[in-house]
């Protein structure tokens, strides 16, 4: 069984080949962050328009890499969402099309979905398994039942940690894309210098928040003159924010294992699972936590952590299998929670 993968939701132009032998046959990814640095984030116009000029070459390279025709695929899978929704309906119509002029199943991938079943194509991982998913615009803890079976147990109240990560690097002048420039700046810091505040830190739960991290942050910038901001304030800012992160992380994933190890003994695994789980220290130090907990850390390589179209055709594969497949009037859409049924929260966590 061969599946044709395109992704397309934020500034990652990407398509790809899987097989049901868990084999990557292909995997193209074009990065934006040359048209976007310009401005500090990701502009949606931008962003679709150059969704649209790259992938159709990025589609016919990744056939070619495969060494496989449209005839040998069995189906055609793009993200229908979550994200920017113009960049969505570039992927998405480009996937109906393949699919109506080679009479292939059509298959629209929740994007979240393509996160949460990566490390089954990369290690087998079976259900169910614990899902901490962290990215530049969700924050969420998940009970991974089965394909399409997902329980949220915690979620951001206000920022997704990605989008922590990044803001706070802009706010100290360290460059785009901020997350890895912040991991990078942190290496050389001292990070007990700053006394950054743990947000929910021993409340019950398995929510977080991480807006007043990113505004004590802006505080302790504006306690100092800019003459004053050196490379070694930075550093230690930039440690002692990622400490923060981290042992905010670990407090309310120890409370979702808790749970999960309770609801479901025979489940071992927590898997982390988007951009930010590119992050090498918070890596670390979840896999200390689950150590202690008698789990197993499981995370995909880091080039299948960032955006992917290897991650959509994996679970347009895993769906089709089922028997699954959707219409060709599917539309795409900006929000798409795994869990519908999980309540609602403020902010950011409308976007679960």
């Amino acid at each position: 069984m061969i599946v044709l993968g395109i992704e397309t939701s934020c500034d990652e132009t990407a398509a790809a080949v899987v097989n049901d032998k868990r084999e990557v046959m292909s995997n193209r990814v074009l990065s934006q962050l040359d048209d976007h640095r310009p401005y500090g984030g990701v502009v949606p116009e931008i962003a679709a328009r150059a969704h649209l000029e790259h992938l159709d070459r990025l589609v016919a390279e990744a056939m070619d890499d495969a060494g496989v025709d449209f005839a040998d695929l069995d189906a055609v899978a793009c993200t229908g969402g979550p994200g920017l929704i113009g960049g969505v309906m570039v992927g998405a119509m480009t996937a109906k099309a393949i699919a109506f002029a080679t009479q292939k199943p059509f298959l629209a991938v929740n994007h979240l979905e393509g996160h949460a079943l990566t490390v089954r194509l990369t290690d087998d991982v079976a259900f169910p398994y614990l899902l901490l998913l962290v990215s530049g615009g969700h924050c969420q803890v998940l009970i991974v039942e089965g394909v399409g079976q997902y329980k949220r147990i915690g979620t951001t109240i206000d920022d997704a940690v990605g989008e922590a990560f990044d803001k706070t690097a802009k706010m100290m002048g360290l460059g785009y894309p901020g997350g890895p420039a912040l991991e990078k700046t942190a290496e050389s810091g001292n990070p007990d210098r700053f006394g950054l505040p743990r947000p929910l830190r021993g409340r019950p739960g398995c929510d977080f928040s991480f807006s007043g991290l990113k505004t004590a942050v802006r505080t302790y910038l504006d306690g100092f003159p800019i003459e004053q901001q050196t490379a070694e304030v930075k550093a230690d800012l930039a440690a002692s924010f990622q400490r923060a992160v981290g042992d905010t992380l670990i407090d309310r994933t120890r409370n979702a294992i808790f749970e999960f190890m309770r609801d479901y003994p025979t489940g071992k695994t927590l898997v982390l699972a988007g951009g930010v789980a590119a992050n090498k220290y918070l890596r670390t130090r979840l896999t200390e936590l689950t150590d202690q907990a008698g789990m197993t850390l499981v995370a995909p390589p880091l080039e299948l952590c960032t955006d992917n179209a290897a991650m959509i055709a994996w679970a347009g594969l895993e769906r089709f299998r089922l028997g699954q497949h959707d219409d060709l009037d599917f539309k795409p859409r900006p929000r798409w929670p795994l869990d519908p049924e999980a309540p609602k929260r403020p902010g950011a966590g409308v976007k679960a």
